[in-house]
């Protein structure tokens, strides 16, 4: 186990998809070779350190890294290799893409209620109209118009014509 890690710590918002994660493990990466080849070279060849992004700074110090000092690099790495094959994945199909907002609260939602370390993918899936299809690593489940109607057919049928005889289903 990587010191400073804590399963039930949830991860900084901007962190949502295992595409922010591997960023961020890019983005270690490179500021990791960045600063030991600094180290190599002599304090007149030092050159501008690269910048970090916000979510990489925010997750590091929130979990009590120096990004500065080379363990502590090494054992960030560690720990977000570690998130990256632990961490529970959830798919979701839209008809449209959505809005940032929502994914925010969507994923804010998720991770307080199912797993604080959860990540999503979101994909696009415009035959299903309205709603969304969630997809884990083994069940999926519907919420799309289409499946609601298909549900609530009699009852849609008998609203539209006054009858309450089951109308023929195609």
């Amino acid at each position: 186990m990587v010191p400073n890690e804590s399963p039930s710590e949830v991860l900084p918002s901007q962190i949502s998809t295992p595409g922010d994660l591997s960023r961020l493990i890019r983005e270690l990466d490179n500021l990791d070779e960045y600063l030991n080849q600094a180290a190599l070279r002599s304090s007149q060849e030092a050159s501008k350190i690269p910048q970090t992004s916000r979510a990489l700074e925010e997750l590091a110090s929130m979990k009590s890294f120096n990004l500065l000092k080379s363990d502590d690099r090494k054992a960030f790495k560690t720990l977000l290799d570690e998130i990256k094959k632990k961490a529970p994945t959830i798919h979701f199909g839209f008809a449209t893409p959505p809005s940032l907002t929502f994914l925010n609260k969507l994923v804010a939602w998720l991770r307080s209620n199912i797993h604080p370390q959860l990540l999503i993918k979101v994909g696009l899936e415009p035959s299903i109209v309205g709603g969304c299809i969630v997809r884990t690593t083994n069940k999926q489940f519907d919420f799309t118009l289409r499946k609601h109607f298909i549900l609530k057919h009699d009852l849609l049928v008998e609203g539209l014509t006054g009858s309450k005889e089951p109308a023929d289903h195609e």
